[in-house]
């Protein structure tokens, strides 16, 4: 999948989660440790949010994808973010699209993992 198609499907995932409620803060933060897809706000928490999309299950869903070690990843991102943006709670969520484009099916998985580092 090309950057391109990837950021159309992050900016799919943001539009859908702000009629959930959500308020963008940044997309793409990017630090030496890795990228952070989507931070919003749900009222006072601050959500670190991975994004993954699969058009087939050939190698796995797209929540499959999130391993451990993706999970450390993402952690160790917050991590720096937080060092400059201090939040009192924060959680980690995953949106899912899984299949073939233009609909695949989006699932949000709040409170995806603990953080790993904690």
């Amino acid at each position: 999948m090309s950057r391109q198609q990837g950021q159309a499907w992050e900016a799919h995932a943001e539009a859908w989660l702000q009629k959930q409620g959500l308020k963008p803060v940044c997309r793409n933060w990017h630090c030496r440790a890795g990228e952070i897809d989507l931070i919003m706000r749900d009222g006072e928490t601050t959500v670190f949010i991975e994004v993954r999309y699969r058009r087939q299950k050939a190698f796995g869903s797209a929540a499959e994808s999130v391993h451990p070690g993706k999970q450390r990843k993402l952690a160790l991102a917050a991590s720096h973010w937080l060092q400059q943006h201090p939040a009192d709670a924060l959680r980690f969520d995953v949106v899912t699209l899984d299949g073939p484009a233009p609909t695949p099916r989006l699932e949000w998985i709040q409170n995806a993992f603990e953080n790993p580092l904690a």
